[in-house]
């Protein structure tokens, strides 16, 4: 019976050492998930100014001509 308590205690050991182990790792885990959510947020702001000034650079641009309405006829009949 000595010996089934002491199986008893050593795996209540094992466990609240795992729990231990779980809990820093889970620590470290929302620390580096903490760290990639601002560094998201950056990169997704970064993202949106830099659309931003290619939209403005976009702007600047002259619009295209469009073609004479008899230059799609004359084409299709060359072909």
């Amino acid at each position: 019976m000595i010996s089934e308590f002491q199986d008893l205690s050593d795996k209540i050991d094992r466990l609240a050492q795992l729990t231990q182990s779980l809990r820093a790792e889970n620590h470290l885990l929302r620390q580096a998930n903490h760290l990639l959510t601002g560094h998201n947020a950056a990169m997704m702001d970064r993202l949106a100014q830099a659309q931003r000034r290619v939209e403005a650079l976009l702007e600047q641009f002259p619009a295209p001509e469009a073609p004479p309405a008899d230059a799609d006829h004359s084409s299709e009949a060359t072909q």
